[in-house]
């Protein structure tokens, strides 16, 4: 397996009139191999039906893809089939915990804690139950590592708190966190806890039931999957203490005019409607490709990448990295003084697409004590090549950027 034939599986990068493209905004979304395209194709194609509406081959096929999907799904995560549900991504996950569960379970004055790392998917869910059911959010620092531990939960888990959502890796500063040790010490104290998984599942192994934890969730689109498919896991008692979070056809099993609802087996109950079946294929199909490739291949080669862009920018004075130190392929920087969307325009002029702006996590960037910043962000189909190519452009930024606003 070399680098240069992985990237012979991703179209986009083939492409004649991409020859100078380099891509570095995989954690917004990753490129999509042509395993994952040809799989929702031959749906497509071959066998465009709709998932249990029907008695017919083609129905029978396509229930039968989907449900091998979530197998695929459940052994990735070491779970059980019957713990998966399809959502449309992160946010969906989150909002299902919160509107089915959380909702439920907790009371007016019952606290749940975030950290001001989270993205706005695992944020915003938890100030709406706030505002609308009186349910109290607790927002808390990082300690100087930018991490959230169990020695800063340790000075705010009370009596009152219920719950706890975290993400496993921070979008913006691409640090890991312990949470098998954060999950262990929120048990003890009878908390729930959420896993934002979103920036974690493309990059790392993950095993639920060494976590232990209730609730995890992540988005197809960031593991090379497609968009619009997305993972909730969660214990199968928790998910028999959940109400349906949509309603409609193929959650239940039989209603009446007496207003009486007889529901579908667990995890069916929970979704309604017509699933996105490509989609979902797609989404086996890329922990398929993810597998073949490895994750201790993807984190090496990422932190070969991570580690030659960080010694490159380090050398340019004008440079001002907010993460040095972090576990995933995700560096925070900005040029000294110029707004990061300007500094975005410098780089797409030179080809290199990243991402610019607050990232979705307003209070990080409260932290950080800046408007904005850079994310470069790698995955295993980036060269060194490219960093390269990167870090010159950056040694250009100050003089495109004196000339562009002259």
């Amino acid at each position: 397996m070399t680098i240069d034939t992985i990237r012979q599986d991703f179209p986009l990068l083939q492409k004649k009139a991409n020859d100078q493209l380099v891509y570095f905004d995989s954690a917004a979304t990753a490129l999509k191999p042509l395993q994952v395209i040809n799989a929702m194709n031959e749906y497509y194609f071959d066998y465009p039906a709709n998932p249990g509406r029907g008695e017919y081959d083609l129905v029978h096929r396509a229930a039968t893809a989907v449900e091998a999907s979530r197998a695929k799904v459940a052994k990735f995560l070491s779970a059980k089939p019957e713990e998966i549900v399809f959502t449309s991504g992160t946010t969906m996950g989150i909002n299902l915990v919160a509107d089915a569960f959380v909702r439920k379970h907790l009371q007016r004055g019952d606290e749940i804690i975030i950290a001001e790392s989270e993205h706005a998917a695992n944020v915003l869910p938890w100030y709406s139950l706030q505002e609308r059911y009186g349910i109290v959010v607790k927002i808390v620092s990082l300690d100087m590592n930018q991490r959230l531990t169990v020695d800063i939960l340790k000075h705010h888990v009370s009596l009152k708190t219920k719950f706890l959502a975290f993400s496993d890796v921070s979008n913006v500063l691409g640090t890991k966190t312990d949470s098998k040790s954060i999950v262990s010490f929120a048990h003890q104290h009878g908390l729930y806890v959420l896993i934002d998984a979103a920036q974690s599942a493309p990059h790392f192994p993950i095993d639920v039931v060494e976590l232990d934890v209730d609730f995890l969730v992540f988005s197809g689109h960031k593991m090379c999957g497609p968009t619009g498919i997305g993972v909730l896991y969660a214990k199968y008692d928790l998910l028999e203490k959940m109400d349906p979070y949509l309603m409609g056809g193929g959650m239940s099993l039989k209603y009446a005019k007496d207003f009486s609802i007889r529901f579908a087996p667990i995890p069916h109950r929970f979704e309604a409607g017509t699933q996105p079946v490509a989609e979902i294929i797609g989404l086996g199909a890329a922990i398929d490709y993810l597998m073949s490739i490895g994750f201790d291949f993807i984190h090496q080669q990422e932190m070969v990448l991570r580690n030659r862009a960080i010694k490159g920018l380090q050398a340019i004075p004008f440079v001002k990295i907010y993460n040095p130190n972090a576990e995933a392929g995700i560096i925070t920087f900005n040029l000294e003084g110029v707004f990061s969307q300007d500094a975005a325009t410098h780089y797409n002029a030179h080809h290199i697409a990243i991402r610019s702006g607050q990232h979705c996590v307003r209070n990080l960037i409260d932290y950080l004590q800046t408007d904005g910043t850079l994310r470069w962000s790698c995955y295993f189909y980036n060269t060194e090549v490219e960093v390269d190519a990167f870090i010159e452009a950056t040694k250009k930024g100050m003089d495109f950027l004196d000339a562009f606003f002259r």
